[in-house]
């Protein structure tokens, strides 16, 4: 079988059949699901493979293997009943690989579709998913048949904390950190295994690099699939969600000197579309802000909700890496509503003052205090 042979539908059926949210234009939604080797991404996978819900499922397997192919068996339950279908991937460890086999398998679904309504997507251990969910927004012909509902990353309850701690050389970016930092749902698996301080631990840990993430717990990774699903997290649907959680985020502090941290702020009044380009070009191309010790800020994932000049609805703002995209939302600012920007960064070197001094000023250049 090919590298780019990718599983087949996965049709579950379920009891009573509940109407599912509409997916923009008739798309077809795209999760990545991430974690550390052995934090139970292959059981939540398993897990959802085997439950009894509503929905198709493609699943796009991958993981880390010794070796240049990797051999693995891929259990789909149809019609309740298990069967094996085996799904090769070469190079399984690297970024590149990873968008190569994804794309492939992604396209060569889309030729079955209609068989199926959510795309899962498990990257490697070791993976940046900000690499994998990239390739959603750069492949235009991808992005026509397809859209990234949410990152997904499953967290270790037991040695998750090692994890996340682990110092890494100067320069390098701490893999698991990342992936928290990333994501849109952390699920803390192996709740089980732990006392309840050691849990509260991994909580705080998590909070502290991902000030905006929903957490769940849970044991053997047994998951609720509408908390999984249908997150809307990278499209204007989620406006209204956003506002509501945005609302909430607060700065964090960091468990290390060089940890991912989220820092967070608020700038009323209405901002240039031009303007808001040019700051957040600064801080994720030009990588021109540095923090008060001459560090590069590392920004690792933006979102926010913005109130750009002559759109009468707010403005979401995402950015993973270097990439970003403005969408207009659902949301329209009310007559009597105080227009506002507020921005959430999740990354390393991130100074808040700062930060939203460079924001000021350039959104405010050129524009007065219009």
């Amino acid at each position: 079988m090919e590298d780019e042979d990718c599983p087949d539908l996965v049709p579950i059926d379920g009891g009573g059949a509940e109407e599912a949210e509409p997916s923009p234009g008739g798309k077809i939604p795209v999760t990545i699901i991430t974690g550390y080797l052995g934090a139970g991404k292959t059981t939540l996978l398993n897990y959802i493979l085997t439950e009894q819900h509503n929905k198709k499922i493609a699943v796009i397997l991958n993981e880390f293997g010794e070796g240049s192919a990797l051999e693995k068996s891929l259990a789909i339950s149809q019609g309740g009943e298990l069967y094996e279908e085996w799904l090769e991937l070469r190079n399984g460890c690297l970024c590149c690989s990873v968008k190569d086999n994804g794309v492939k398998a992604i396209e060569n679904l889309m030729q079955r579709r209609g068989k199926f309504d959510y795309i899962l997507l498990e990257t490697t251990g070791l993976a940046d998913p900000g690499a994998v969910a990239s390739m959603f927004w750069v492949d235009s012909e991808l992005g026509s048949d397809i859209y990234l509902d949410g990152i997904l990353s499953v967290v270790d309850a037991k040695y998750g904390l090692q994890h996340l701690t682990e110092e890494k050389p100067e320069g390098l970016v701490n893999e698991a950190s990342r992936q928290v930092a990333l994501a849109d749902l952390i699920i803390i698996n192996k709740t089980d295994l732990v006392s309840e301080d050691e849990l509260d631990k991994v909580r705080t840990s998590v909070r502290s690099i991902n000030g905006l993430v929903k957490i769940l717990e849970t044991q053997r990774s047994r998951v609720d699939l509408s908390n999984v699903l249908d997150l809307h997290a990278f499209d204007s649907l989620s406006g209204i969600s956003l506002q509501k959680k945005l609302e909430h985020v607060k700065t964090t502090h960091a468990h290390l000197d060089k940890g991912i941290i989220t820092v967070t702020f608020e700038v009323p009044g209405n901002i240039k579309e031009e303007n808001l380009n040019l700051f957040i070009q600064n801080l994720l191309w030009e990588k021109n802000v540095k923090d008060k010790t001459g560090h590069t800020m590392d920004v690792i994932r933006l979102k926010g909700l913005v109130s750009i000049q002559g759109k009468s609805h707010q403005v979401i703002v995402q950015g993973v890496h270097e990439l970003y995209d403005l969408e207009e939302t659902s949301v329209a600012w009310k007559e009597d509503e105080k227009r506002t920007n507020r921005l959430v960064l999740i990354g390393r070197n991130l100074d808040k003052e700062t930060i939203k001094e460079v924001f000021i000023a350039t959104v405010r250049e050129q524009q007065g205090n219009s």
